[in-house]
């Protein structure tokens, strides 16, 4: 009997996930549940040891489950776990690439292991297809120039094209970026950004992203914080950041007498923290604040909350502080 996908506007369905090692003491992951919209950029975060690479080598078919239930692409990751393969891609930390091959060879190889080709000894007896979806993305990523040299040759960066090339091939439906960024310089982390955004938006794919640089997580539609195993943090960056760290403008005068009176009768909540600490938000905006104020300002500087300082007072509080 034929399996039949289940269609759903949800790409990943995680729901009560657990995950016990032996002879541990707690659950690793610990009753954990989230969708994943088809298309979305989904950033995944958590300290070291909070149960985050637990949970992506389980979605990504390398770690079996202790129970619960997960879904990618509609399939069941337990009983259909050769189709959830067939639908995802993976860029792990550190490369997997066969350093005496070159990228296409590398390339060739990994589109005959999913099955999409059948193996050929040779680039030019490879089909047209294979050669079009090659070269429209080494096109696309920048390796066009080194497509049939050896991989030992190459900057990290350059391993880091290839391996987006690799992971693409086979159109997955979730490309699963386990710290893609690291050892890389800011330049090519930057260009790696680009070129995932160039795919994503030509593709729609799902980006499933683990990371340490808080800041590749800043345009996530959604983001999920996990620690000691469980969630205590989902929602998109804005809401995170409105729901626990301040907006403030900080601001100065040399007449600071004048400047409280006249935030006292504007009814401004702040402190005096070198300057006057004002707090801000959609309704009082910063540009409001200045206006309202006619006391001469020597210092105007306005912090925007980032992910970051959501991200590490959230690692920071204890359970019973976290709802």
């Amino acid at each position: 009997m034929a399996i039949q996908k289940n269609e759903s506007n949800s790409v990943i369905e995680v729901k009560n996930l657990v995950k016990r090692y032996k002879k541990a003491d707690k659950n690793a992951v610990d009753d954990i549940s989230f969708d994943i919209k088809k298309g979305e950029f989904f950033a995944f975060l958590g300290p070291n040891g909070a149960g985050k690479t637990t949970t992506i080598s389980i979605l990504t078919t390398t770690l079996n489950k202790t129970s619960g239930d997960v879904k990618i692409a509609g399939y069941d990751l337990e009983k259909e776990n050769k189709f959830v393969r067939q639908r995802i891609g993976i860029i792990f930390q550190n490369p997997s690439l066969d350093l005496n091959l070159t990228a296409e060879e590398n390339i060739r190889l990994h589109s005959s292991l999913y099955g999409l080709y059948n193996f050929r000894p040779f680039y030019k007896f490879m089909p047209n297809a294979y050669k079009d979806r090659v070269n429209y993305l080494a096109e696309i990523i920048g390796l066009k120039d080194e497509l049939f040299k050896e991989v030992k040759s190459f900057s990290g960066g350059m391993k880091r094209k290839l391996e987006i090339i690799r992971s693409l091939i086979h159109r997955p439906e979730v490309l699963f970026l386990d710290e893609p960024s690291t050892g890389l310089d800011p330049v090519s982390r930057n260009d790696l950004w680009k070129y995932l955004k160039t795919v994503r938006n030509e593709d729609g794919t799902t980006i499933f992203l683990t990371t340490h640089y808080l800041e590749e997580a800043e345009e996530a539609d959604n983001v999920c914080i996990i620690n000691h195993g469980k969630i205590i943090s989902f929602g998109t960056p804005n809401q995170l950041k409105q729901n626990l760290v301040e907006e403030i403008i900080t601001i100065d005068a040399d007449n600071r007498d004048a400047l409280r009176s006249e935030l006292n009768k504007l009814n401004l909540e702040y402190k005096e923290e070198n300057g006057f600490k004002v707090k801000y938000n959609n309704d009082i905006t910063p540009f409001r604040i200045i206006k309202s104020i006619e006391t001469p300002l020597t210092t105007m500087d306005i912090h925007e909350p980032s992910l970051e300082d959501t991200y590490i007072k959230l690692i920071g509080m204890k359970k019973e502080e976290i709802k």
